[in-house]
């Protein structure tokens, strides 16, 4: 029979599973531009739910370059992203009320793959936007893409690219998930 995970280890995973829940109404990821006559800068704020900042700002000036418009409808992952979260905070909370460490290895491989796809996601549209240029744009500029985190320079235009809160609060949530191989470690 597999060992019960003591008290402490499920009061984590409870926590991390409202941790994670919170989450949803974080923002998750950034872009922030900065050009000579947008010196305070433009956001792209990515949620698990929608997009926010001066995108219309931003779609407007990528028009020049030949990037598609960024939209909600542009992001599919932004119309069910949230019900994957609240399912993650079930089997968090789950795992926690059956308190088995072989749901809890489960639940540890579940998070580290969920983190690796959507690293890969926002790569991937990164990519997109950034090489499916419209070759008849009135300003031609070579196919780029943005770092996920970091400083880019695209024309007259300097990009920044950072995790924000959701993201660190993400992090936390894992440790949490993990609090428990510490806590119940063979002596």
């Amino acid at each position: 029979m597999s060992k019960k995970l003591s008290f402490q280890s499920a009061a984590s995973l409870f926590i991390a599973a409202g941790l994670l829940l919170i989450t949803i109404f974080l923002p998750w990821w950034g872009m922030k531009f900065y050009a000579p006559q947008y010196q305070e800068g433009l956001n792209i704020i990515v949620y698990p739910y929608k997009l926010a900042g001066e995108i219309d700002i931003v779609n407007s000036l990528n028009h020049y370059i030949g990037m598609a418009q960024f939209s909600e409808e542009s992001f599919p992952e932004l119309q069910f992203l949230p019900w994957i979260i609240a399912g993650m905070a079930l089997l968090i909370v789950f795992t926690g009320l059956l308190r088995k460490m072989s749901l809890l290895y489960g639940l540890i491989g579940l998070f580290i793959i969920g983190g690796i796809l959507g690293i890969y996601d926002i790569r991937r549209w990164l990519v997109s936007f950034g090489t499916d240029l419209d070759p008849m744009a009135p300003i031609t500029v070579d196919p780029f893409v943005p770092p996920i985190i970091g400083e880019n320079t695209i024309a007259n235009f300097v990009t920044n690219s950072y995790f924000s809160y959701g993201s660190f609060l993400l992090l936390l949530v894992f440790l949490l998930i993990l609090f428990p191989l510490w806590k119940e470690r063979r002596q």
